[in-house]
């Protein structure tokens, strides 16, 4: 028995509509893993679900402690599914995104990203990660006054609302500015 005849048809239909819309295979994997869940939930097939079971499932996550994140990403593979594969978008309704909190990265100054790099548990007070060199390595191109178009092609960012948030950080690049009314001339 190969593993195409263990799939249920649903399930193949789902990868069918996945691969047609040329999702990655990471995509692919989280969506199936999250209607997998679901209908763990349920307890039954997902295509039999209704409005107010996929609501209370909403609920079950949010009760749970799911991450807005996590909430997000499993109501948009959930969404996949009953939109695209059975075509039953209205089930639906009754859930909805929920707003992330944006938070301001931790940037480290110059000569914390240098001793980070030089040495490891480098005497740094903040709370870092791995990202937060690239969240310091964008802020101090913002200070050098490098075009925030280059940083967010630098970074491989697709909306320029997310490279922009670097200019709340960018402390040094602010204490700079002058009001143009400071240059004025009284008549």
């Amino acid at each position: 028995m190969d593993a195409s005849s263990r799939v249920s048809p649903l399930r193949q239909r789902m990868i069918e509509d996945m691969r047609m819309r040329k999702l990655s295979e990471k995509t692919q994997s989280h969506y199936l893993r999250w209607v997998q869940r679901f209908a763990a939930y349920l307890g039954r097939s997902p295509d039999t679900a209704t409005v107010e079971e996929l609501r209370r499932y909403q609920l079950h996550l949010v009760d749970s402690g799911t991450s807005p994140v996590s909430l997000n990403a499993t109501i948009t593979g959930l969404k996949f599914f009953f939109e695209v594969t059975l075509d039953r978008g209205d089930l639906m309704a009754k859930m909805q995104p929920v707003r992330v909190p944006r938070t301001l990265p931790v940037v480290l100054s110059r000569e914390e990203a240098a001793r980070l790099i030089a040495a490891v548990a480098a005497g740094i007070d903040k709370r870092v990660s791995m990202h937060t060199l690239r969240h310091s390595f964008a802020t101090h191109l913002l200070e050098q006054k490098v075009d925030i178009r280059v940083i967010q092609v630098l970074l491989g960012h697709k909306k320029l609302d997310t490279t922009a948030l670097y200019a709340q950080v960018a402390t040094d690049l602010l204490r700079e500015v002058i009001s143009p009314l400071e240059h004025t001339v009284p008549a």
